[in-house]
């Protein structure tokens, strides 16, 4: 499953560029993590902020092909934890589309990429540099994958204990079958468990 970050944002220090990477390449079988950089629109006196919000928007939407999901990261949507993450991948693999998040600019994402969005992330209610964003979705992403494939990196046992998530790359694992992002089994067995 591609996993596609579209970020609005001028050039980045080398170290997000290498923090973003390093997780990119940790991923392996059937997910992959891309990045596609959007470049500003210009800001100023003779350029508000607004039209070049709406340019940005635009941008980002032309990125996005046809029939690929898109979740907006915004301060206003949910703030998930690893384990809900972990449950939204595989809900986002069984629909066999791309997952596409968009990171707005300095002044957030245009009111036609949150219409465009199927959902919203909150990565936190704190403001956060936007590099900084990139490498914890990068990373959050990454160790949600992690959970899926039974995998030490998150080092919550209680994971590789329950049956409730299989590995995506297990030849047993069936992206239609069951509904673990939805079970009410899933949550009752959670919850029993302290997930």
């Amino acid at each position: 499953m591609r996993l596609v970050l579209v970020a609005a944002a001028n050039r980045q220090p080398s170290w997000v560029d290498e923090g973003f990477a390093e997780y990119a390449r940790r991923f392996r079988g059937a997910y992959a993590l891309e990045l596609k950089e959007i470049p500003l629109a210009p800001r100023g006196r003779n350029a508000p902020a607004a039209a070049a919000v709406e340019r940005e928007g635009e941008r980002m939407l032309a990125a996005v092909p046809a029939g690929a999901r898109v979740v907006a990261l915004d301060e206003r949507g949910p703030v998930l934890s690893t384990s809900d993450l972990a449950a939204r991948l595989v809900d986002w693999q069984r629909l066999g589309a791309p997952v596409h998040f968009l990171v707005g600019g300095p002044d957030g994402l245009s009111p036609g990429c949150l219409a465009r969005a199927e959902e919203r992330w909150s990565l936190s209610r704190l403001t956060l540099p936007h590099g900084l964003v990139r490498i914890i979705v990068a990373e959050a992403l990454y160790r949600a994958w992690t959970v899926l494939e039974h995998h030490p990196y998150h080092r919550a046992k209680k994971w590789g204990q329950t049956p409730f998530f299989p590995s995506a790359s297990d030849a047993t694992f069936s992206p239609g079958a069951g509904k673990i992002g939805s079970d009410p089994i899933f949550f009752a067995a959670a919850a029993k468990n302290g997930v």
